[in-house]
């Protein structure tokens, strides 16, 4: 006797036909079994729960779809360093004073231009830029109502070696009338006011990961296709981790708090030491933490008065996806979404990560301080 096992796809079902064979006789025997449901795409989830962004639903879509489109474009351009002229540095520094890679300039064209062109957004302003830039919306009037702040390359340093890298972005309503100009003042905004914030992770896989106020959710781009597809739904940080992310080369610079902190996840005690995970792109290593649980912290330090993250491009929108996702995030101090700020490209220390491990460093510096 033959058995032979196949499958044949006919609409939304698969049909499993068993062929025995037994001499004269042939039977067929079909059995119907339903298929995995696919996931969702990104667009399909916007439309879904788009009652739940507290503005115009359309709004939101077009928002998101342009953070999405940009990003397409720049993972393609990231996947190909090392065969086209791209690496390396532009020549130029930013506002920052540090130096411009050609992929950094690259992803903040992109992103720029296609914000721009959605008829949504007011006003841009991206850490590569000295000054926010205006946009006028199509007909001249104004109308456009958001405010995008965006890290266009995240640790960018690392593309001639090959690691992950990604971009970061927040999106706030003006605060000036709408049919004016925007101001300064749009973008100064406290990051409780967001209205969206998120990022996108450029490494083994390419995924998107934002928040509007109601769970964080992630999604996986499917390269084949050129779409992204929910992988991630509701991601949480766990209240307690393992890991702690901080540039350990730094530490004799380190408030004391800080310094305390670090012996103590080092110590043999329970479930400690904890395992020490720095790749140096805070994308990466947030996401990570995120989903294993773990710290990242860049404190202060005597380079660093003010520590080094931007407030407005890094530390309010990963904040924001943190307290989101049962974390927390604080200066070591003060919650991250309370900072008020004064300048656009102002900088504050950064604590970030799993709550009762964000709790623990807030501790040693109450303590211990500086």
């Amino acid at each position: 006797m033959l058995k032979i096992n196949f499958f044949l796809k006919k609409k939304t079902h698969f049909y499993e036909i068993d062929l025995v064979k037994n001499q004269h006789l042939c039977k067929i025997n079909l059995s119907q079994k339903k298929m995995t449901r696919q996931k969702e795409t990104l667009g399909e989830f916007i439309i879904k729960n788009q009652s739940s962004f507290q503005f115009s639903s359309g709004e939101l879509s077009r928002l998101i779809n342009s953070i999405r489109l940009a990003a397409k474009v720049v993972n393609h351009e990231v996947n190909k360093a090392g065969l086209v002229d791209i690496l390396g540095t532009a020549g130029d520094t930013n506002i920052q004073g540090e130096d411009q890679q050609k992929l950094d300039v690259y992803a903040n064209e992109k992103f720029i231009q296609t914000l721009t062109k959605r008829n949504i957004v007011c006003g841009i302003a991206s850490e590569e830029e000295d000054s926010f830039i205006s946009i006028n919306s199509q007909d001249e009037k104004h109308q456009n109502k958001y405010v995008v702040l965006i890290d266009p390359l995240d640790g960018s340093s690392n593309i001639d070696v090959n690691v992950s890298v990604g971009t970061i972005f927040s999106i706030y309503r003006r605060v000036t009338p709408v049919g004016t100009p925007v101001q300064l003042e749009d973008f100064l905004q406290k990051g409780s006011e967001q209205v969206a914030a998120g990022y996108v992770v450029y490494g083994t896989s390419t995924m998107l990961v934002y928040t509007t106020g109601h769970g964080v959710n992630g999604f996986t781009l499917n390269p084949a296709i050129g779409s992204f597809y929910l992988s991630h739904p509701n991601m949480q940080f766990p209240e307690d981790g393992n890991i702690y992310s901080v540039n350990e080369g730094n530490y004799l610079d380190f408030p004391l708090g800080i310094k305390k902190d670090i012996k103590y996840c080092q110590e043999e005690e329970g479930e400690r030491p904890y395992t020490s995970r720095y790749i140096g792109s805070l994308v990466s290593d947030f996401h990570r933490n995120m989903i294993k649980g773990g710290i990242y912290m860049y404190p202060k330090g005597s380079r660093n008065p003010n520590g080094k993250l931007r407030l407005l491009y890094e530390c309010n929108p990963m904040a924001f996806i943190a307290e989101q996702a049962n974390g927390k995030s604080s200066d070591g101090y003060i919650r991250t979404m309370d900072v008020i700020p004064t300048e656009l490209h102002q900088r504050v220390p950064f604590v970030c990560g799993s709550k009762n491990m964000v709790e623990k460093v807030e501790e040693f510096m109450r303590a211990h301080g500086e």
